[in-house]
């Protein structure tokens, strides 16, 4: 995303609501039952107020992951496609964000930033599709929230939800090693007299090179690899 602006006057906001324990249950067992999740770094998260996660994106399970094993309960921004079926139904029910790209994702993005003022967790995957997750490039978004919701941002690694030449739209298979790894938390701040879109633009290279360098590092120090092929090809 480029910069954002909150939603115009009129735009409807998902209504959210707290992410209920059954929800939490069904990512903790996505994570760790049918799959082999490792977490590091969780005590990285800070407990209390407003934190943004950022988090690589390579493969179908990544939010459901994520959300299974944050220490926290979180608001993931999920396009608007995925909310069909039973699918939709948990989606909406556990609280996630739904992004609608004919908006831009202004509607998400300030319901977003209402959960972080309530002091909240909200989750963003700014490279914006699934690809190699190497966070070459991010869209604005999580920077927006981050800056507008004074929020914390702690970059996340998902690792092991995609494997070299399997589709995008793949699940893996059962008991499968994943690797979850929280970096640190940092935050950043508008300085006086400079423009909101300089501001988030500033934010938003922070947010990609701290991205990058929790993926690099938890690619070495897991052994699990990032997939190298071109996602296109695998669709």
């Amino acid at each position: 995303m480029s910069e954002q602006r909150p939603a115009p006057a009129g735009a409807q906001r998902p209504a959210l609501v707290p992410p209920p324990r059954w929800s939490r249950w069904i990512g903790s067992f996505l994570a760790h039952v049918l799959w082999r999740t490792e977490v590091i770094g969780a005590e990285r998260v800070p407990a209390q107020g407003p934190v943004v996660l950022v988090a690589n994106h390579t493969g179908l399970p990544d939010g459901p992951v994520l959300f299974g094993v944050a220490p926290r309960p979180s608001h993931i921004l999920v396009k608007e496609e995925m909310f069909v079926g039973p699918v939709g139904w948990v989606l909406r029910r556990s609280g996630q964000i739904p992004v609608n790209r004919e908006d831009g994702g202004r509607a998400a993005l300030a319901a977003g930033r209402d959960v972080l003022r309530r002091g909240g967790v909200v989750a963003v995957f700014p490279e914006g599709a699934r690809g190699r997750g190497d966070a070459a490039s991010a869209r604005a978004g999580a920077a927006w929230l981050a800056v507008n919701g004074s929020a914390a941002i702690v970059p996340v690694a998902v690792l092991g939800t995609r494997r070299t030449g399997e589709s995008v739209n793949a699940v893996p298979p059962p008991r499968r090693r994943l690797v979850v790894e929280f970096g640190p938390a940092f935050t950043v701040e508008r300085p006086a007299g400079t423009s909101g879109r300089d501001a988030i633009a500033h934010a938003n290279a922070l947010v990609r090179t701290a991205l990058a360098a929790v993926v690099a590092d938890a690619v070495e120090r897991s052994g699990v690899a990032l997939p190298e092929d071109d996602p296109q090809r695998t669709r």
